[in-house]
């Protein structure tokens, strides 16, 4: 039985003792057997759409909650709260989890919650930064938000109509629907920033120092903004989340989604990715977009019946610290550590100026084994007119090895082996890495004097 099948025992248990009945009254009132709703309470058959309309015709009944894993972000939801340190050493597989949700997902919604609030029985109420809250809310959307990406869909239309030359429709779009124009201004004019909305003036100013793909990007994020307002509010309440920076770091995130959709609105952009085999090159020059900009719009293609491949990205600085991480629909646990494997190519990627660097990686995962992907890492420097102050990222895109063997990168490359790394050292177990920094956290350090490996721990389980 596939996991996307509709299992709601325990739902309808609860439903059937709220109302008092019996299993053969209820089968009764459903027009089914009882032998039949025995196996439906026991996650034995699915639940059809035509019995959820006849339990919401008979019954005081909402179907909301016979999808109480959405409210965890599904199986891959909690496969990322038990990546946690704390729970390294039980050893908690997929089919576990799989379970749990199918028998008792109020439970593991309680224990999403509980986890989420930073409440764990020996640490207390731990300071869960902003950034990590927004991000936990985009990943139980999967990164798709299936309303604002028909929104931008339908305006990416009309500004094509409009004109031919994407920018410059999106400006007209601002000059004639909230008579805002556009200027571009020295870098210190701005004070390093690279867009002020000046509303005296009835200027969007944007920095000289931004390449055309951002200047496109910051015009459509001004639109998001004055046109979208409502819907990302509503979104932004939904999440519930209680911290204001939090709420703010997810509204920006949906301005940004919905800027991305524009540019790549989804049905021409899934259709480019399919024609091309996702060749990244290609599609960057297409739609007049970046690396960074491509790799973020290539994890949200998770349209129902137009999905597209589920890729993850992340963008890390030389000291393999992550500033953006979004898994997507990958599940993947590779971005969980607080630092990137120094043998991932998005280190090799600094050097390598705007190239882009493929590499197949094995990544040992605790609750599903060995996992192979296709990574791509591209390197880019801030907007800063000086050398001295100007950042460097990589920006890394991800697919699962065995989804990839169709894409252009795949077929540059020269070989098919992959490289052994792990979510940084502090969650990786793999004891015969050389490039080891840090024992892996819960594991049990052995010492024999006269014995030396390649690194100084020797752990075991």
């Amino acid at each position: 039985m596939s996991e996307s099948a509709l299992l709601a025992g325990p739902a309808l248990r609860r439903l059937r003792r709220r109302e008092r009945l019996t299993q053969a009254a209820m089968a009764d009132r459903l027009g089914i057997s009882p032998s039949y709703l025995n196996l439906l309470e026991h996650n034995r058959r699915p639940v059809s759409a035509r019995l959820v309309l006849q339990l919401v015709e008979r019954f005081d009944f909402d179907p909301r909650i016979l999808r109480q894993e959405e409210a965890v972000g599904g199986i891959d939801g909690l496969r990322r709260r038990l990546a946690d340190d704390l729970f390294a050493d039980l050893e908690i597989d997929r089919e576990e989890i799989v379970e749990w949700l199918a028998s008792v997902p109020q439970a593991a919604v309680a224990f999403a919650r509980l986890y989420d609030a930073g409440v764990t029985a020996d640490r207390g109420v731990a300071d869960v930064q902003p950034l990590t809250l927004a991000r936990r809310e985009i990943e139980r959307w999967r990164n798709h938000f299936a309303d604002l990406d028909a929104a931008a869909e339908e305006l990416a239309d009309e500004l094509r109509l409009s004109h031919a030359d994407m920018g410059y429709a999106l400006m007209e779009r601002l000059r004639q629907q909230h008579q805002i124009s556009v200027r571009i201004l020295p870098g210190d004019v701005l004070n390093g920033m690279q867009r002020r909305l000046d509303l005296h003036a009835r200027q969007l100013q944007l920095s000289e120092m931004l390449p055309l793909p951002s200047r496109n990007f910051q015009v459509a994020v001004q639109l998001a903004q004055l046109e979208q307002r409502g819907a990302i509010r509503d979104l932004v309440r939904g999440a519930q989340l209680a911290d204001a920076a939090a709420q703010q770091f997810f509204a920006r995130h949906l301005h940004s989604y919905f800027a991305a959709a524009v540019l790549m609105p989804y049905g021409r952009f899934l259709r480019a990715c399919e024609q091309t085999g996702y060749d990244l090159v290609i599609l960057q020059r297409r739609f007049g977009v970046s690396f960074e900009q491509l790799a973020h719009r290539l994890t949200t293609l998770q349209r129902v019946g137009q999905r597209g491949l589920p890729f993850f990205m992340a963008r890390i600085d030389r000291a393999g610290q992550f500033s953006k991480r979004y898994a997507g629909a990958s599940g993947t646990l590779l971005l969980e550590g607080e630092f990137s494997c120094p043998l991932w190519v998005a280190h090799q990627a600094f050097d390598r100026g705007g190239d882009i660097c493929t590499q197949r990686v094995s990544v040992e995962e605790p609750q599903q084994g060995e996992r192979v992907w296709l990574t791509m890492a591209c390197a880019r420097e801030g907007v800063s007119s000086t050398e001295m102050d100007r950042a460097r990222y990589v920006t890394v895109l991800g697919v699962e090895a065995n989804l990839a063997s169709h894409l252009a990168q795949v077929r540059a490359m020269e070989s098919s082996q992959s490289t052994p790394i792990g979510p940084g050292c502090t969650r990786c177990y793999r004891s015969e890495c050389q490039q080891r920094a840090l024992p892996p956290i819960g594991a049990a350090l052995h010492f024999e004097e006269r014995l030396q490996g390649a690194t100084p721990f020797n752990f075991g389980a």
